[in-house]
């Protein structure tokens, strides 16, 4: 039964839904080289199992989210952490664990919004950690030079069980971080201004015992060099895009918020509590914050109600038709009757 979730889950997810100036037939290829990559198991279902196996209560997870910087988005864009907000939510209130959001400080405003739009209130670390409530931030320094050293205290200190990467961006093989168009976006070349190159925090918690999760869309995302020829050979620009940091297990979808919505639906089925997956009501207003906040859509770098060029309406569709999956299939056949 949880392969057959698991299935509708993905198969919806990754639905590619793109405008003219957008690559077409990356998500195909992506989705088949991961799923082959992970034994062939529908990936949402096989991510959940990892999670619900690994995480106990008390275990602090990192969710490593926050994508967009000046001049362009100085505030991050919309796809990213309305699903790290829905995935510490169920970490949280399913699993018992500590969700810490990790990120520049450019996008503590939108996450901390999208977060308390999920009903998750914000706490320093260890008032978190020791009253088991809430989440928490750790916040980058606005130094590259000085992020070793932040990592490895945070690690240390904060001893994450997972690493999940929800639409945070990652170097590729020169050292630099790409955009999905190619576009530079750290590096002698930079067209953006104030981007943290944060992503060695996921190696880092892997060489403590972290499981490594990563979720994106085009493969410049972090955990897609599990991928990396998949995405060189699949994106355009890919030979420069393509991340080389490698994640245990990936997931590419449509949005990064969706595929983050398909581990929370598939988490909802295996803990057999359905109403932790959030409603559609929840996820406009989650998304509505965010904008509030000061988010803006990546296509078009405007404030409409968008994610990646798509209606946030279908976002909200999305969120209604994983509710039915997990609810239906949590019910008792018609007649049944529980005999």
């Amino acid at each position: 039964m949880p392969d057959y979730i698991g299935e509708a889950v993905d198969q919806l997810i990754t639905i590619e839904v793109k405008n003219r100036g957008g690559p077409h037939g990356i998500l195909a290829p992506l989705y088949k080289a991961a799923r082959t990559l992970h034994g062939g198991r529908p990936l949402t279902v096989l991510i959940a199992e990892a999670l619900k196996a690994r995480i106990r209560p008390g275990d602090t997870v990192f969710i490593v989210t926050g994508a967009g910087y000046v001049p362009t988005m100085e505030k991050g864009e919309s796809d990213g952490p309305p699903g790290a907000a829905a995935l510490a939510r169920i970490l949280y209130k399913g699993l018992g664990a500590v969700p810490v959001f990790v990120m520049e400080a450019n996008h503590v405003e939108v996450m901390a919004a999208a977060a308390t739009a999920a009903g998750l209130g914000q706490r320093r670390f260890e008032h978190a950690r020791d009253q088991r409530l809430g989440a928490a931030f750790a916040i980058a320094p606005d130094t590259q030079d000085a992020v070793p050293g932040w990592i490895a205290d945070i690690v240390a200190t904060m001893r994450p069980a997972a690493v999940i990467g929800v639409e945070r961006l990652s170097p590729g093989k020169d050292g630099a971080i790409y955009a999905a168009r190619g576009v530079p976006l750290s590096g002698p070349n930079a067209v953006n201004e104030g981007l943290i190159d944060i992503s060695e925090v996921m190696p880092a918690a892997k060489a403590a015992g972290a499981l490594t999760i990563g979720i994106g869309d085009h493969g410049n995302e972090l955990g897609f060099g599990a991928i990396y020829d998949t995405v060189v050979a699949t994106m355009p620009h890919g030979d420069k895009l393509a991340t080389t940091v490698a994640a245990d297990l990936v997931l590419p979808a449509m949005t990064s918020n969706w595929g983050s919505y398909g581990i929370e639906a598939c988490l909802a089925f295996l803990l057999r509590r359905p109403e932790l997956m959030h409603t559609p009501a929840m996820e406009e207003r989650i998304l509505r914050r965010s904008f509030e906040a000061g988010v803006l859509e990546a296509s078009a770098f405007s404030a409409e109600f968008l994610v990646d060029g798509l209606d946030g309406e279908t976002s909200i569709s999305i969120v209604q038709i994983l509710g039915n999956i997990v609810r239906k299939n949590l019910e008792a056949p018609a007649g049944y009757a529980g005999r």
